[in-house]
């Protein structure tokens, strides 16, 4: 009995095949990430919260190599908001202790893959052991060229940019410029991010759909993208459908 072809079958696993591939054309610049569900994550397998905020931070490392993999230059993760302060403090000081054990842990690996530490929040409110450990990790890789992982400590977004109104006030007092000088690029250069392109691509894990007061400002022509993975489980297969979706959208800046 001579065998049927069925041709259709072939296309489709084509087409399964071709959605499993990043193009190098059009790639996302600047990625931001609201790291959300830890907590969840934790709960969900009987753990304590702690043990999700741990997971958590491991993840981190692993997405920054994934991103670095995908020639992204700008990398930014919302770690610690202004109003996470309102958390349980035992889990606020495990929090505050996280970024010390991240970078004493991972800071060699970080520097070998030529990555460059920032912050953006407010940082000097931060507890000492937090602000040495960023401070010297930012130090030891001022000079690194790669990936920009800018880390969002104490960070919320209005506060920004009420901040940044009050420079700007402040500098026009001292008739450093007048107020006809202003405009969007002149504003932008005042906020955490200062010269930092915006960004392009914004993912939030834990099926949360809203922006918990971050990047307000520059996101205005960003792209979102929400998955209902929780941040621990979060890896290169899911970040690379991110990077896909992304790739067939057209970004028009309210043109056509």
């Amino acid at each position: 009995m001579p065998m049927i072809k069925l041709p259709f079958l072939k296309k489709k696993t084509s087409k399964v095949k071709q959605e499993n591939i990043v193009s190098q054309d059009n790639l996302p610049e600047h990625v931001a990430i609201i790291m959300d569900g830890n907590g969840r994550w934790a709960n969900k397998r009987g753990l304590p919260r702690f043990a999700g905020h741990k997971e958590g931070m491991d993840n981190v490392k692993t997405i920054v190599k994934v991103a670095n993999k995908y020639n992204v230059k700008i990398l930014t993760l919302y770690a610690f908001s202004t109003e996470n302060w309102k958390r349980p403090k035992k889990e606020i000081d495990y929090l505050m202790k996280l970024p010390m054990e991240f970078l004493n842990t991972y800071l060699p690996e970080l520097i070998e893959e030529n990555v460059q530490i920032q912050t953006i929040g407010e940082f000097d409110v931060l507890p000492t052991h937090t602000k040495s450990a960023v401070q010297k990790a930012k130090n030891q890789t001022k000079e690194n060229t790669g990936l920009i992982l800018n880390i969002a400590l104490n960070y919320g977004s209005r506060y920004e940019i009420v901040q940044a109104i009050k420079k700007l006030v402040d500098d026009i007092d001292k008739q450093d410029f007048q107020l006809g000088d202003i405009n969007e690029e002149m504003f932008g250069n005042y906020l955490y991010t200062g010269d930092l392109r915006d960004p392009d691509l914004l993912i939030r894990t834990s099926g949360e759909i809203r922006l918990s007061n971050f990047l307000l400002w520059q996101s205005a022509y960003t792209e979102f993208w929400f998955t209902d993975v929780f941040w621990p489980d979060f890896n290169e297969n899911i970040f690379k459908k991110a990077l896909i979706d992304y790739q067939k959208r057209k970004r028009r800046y309210g043109g056509i």
